[in-house]
């Protein structure tokens, strides 16, 4: 699995404040496992402790490429 994350700013009284990222996962699976995949993706944030930490103040999305291996 990789990951990549983007980060969009923006600024605010002339200072850049983070109000974006998105995250693209890319994950190498066999076609029988991507229904686990999605439904892991789907609630994985809510376990992930930068995310909760950071989810009032910064908009946090993701998706995720499987790809045959």
């Amino acid at each position: 699995m990789t990951g990549q994350a983007r980060g969009e700013v923006e600024v605010e009284d002339k200072v850049l404040v983070l109000r974006r990222i998105h995250v693209a996962y890319r994950l190498e699976a066999s076609e029988d496992q991507r229904q686990t995949i999605e439904r892991v993706h789907g609630f994985h944030a809510r376990f992930c402790p930068i995310y909760r930490s950071i989810e009032a103040a910064i908009d946090i999305t993701t998706d995720i490429e499987i790809v045959p291996g």
